[in-house]
């Protein structure tokens, strides 16, 4: 099993591997990487990365170069966390349905509420227009103020719907 920071070697290790196509040594590695330990750490490391099978130096004083097994360990790694990215992805879109779903209801409430305050008749009115059926609500109230209230409260759930 690999420590946090034998990951993090392993994973500069192979980028920079890819991108120069030459050995990288414990000097490089320290360079590129952010990490605040001795060139004698890295080495460590490095020696233990080349005992799990990881990496390999081609002669003694080269420096290091990733193993099939760490070109798959690497890809692995690569899936898993594009694969944690689209779950979270997927609960974070669920969680915002579900708010949207949560106001449209309380937007559904208030217009209930009003109606229901409401002591006159609804009229429905059917309108065709070529193979389209539109139903228009009409709202016949005591007052004004009432009316606009329905009105505005239509309104906003018919805004929320087109949003879907």
């Amino acid at each position: 099993m690999l420590s946090g920071r034998q990951e993090k070697l392993l994973n500069f290790l192979i980028k920079e591997y890819i991108s120069t196509a030459e050995p990288v040594s414990s000097l490089d590695l320290k360079k590129v990487t952010d990490l605040d330990v001795c060139g004698a750490t890295i080495r460590n490391d490095l020696q233990a990365l080349t005992e799990e099978g990881y990496i390999e130096q081609p002669h003694t004083s080269a420096g290091r170069i990733p193993t099939k097994k760490a070109y798959k360990y690497f890809a692995d790694m690569a899936v898993n966390e594009r694969e944690k990215a689209f779950s979270e992805f997927i609960v974070r879109q669920i969680r915002t349905a579900h708010q949207q779903i949560e106001q449209e209801m309380k937007l559904a409430e208030d217009l209930m509420k009003s109606l229901s305050e409401v002591s006159t008749t609804l009229n429905y009115t059917r309108i065709t227009k070529t193979d389209n059926l539109l139903e228009v609500l009409q709202i016949l109230g005591p007052s004004k103020t009432t009316h606009d209230e329905n009105i505005n409260l239509i309104s906003k759930i018919i805004k929320q719907l087109d949003s879907f």
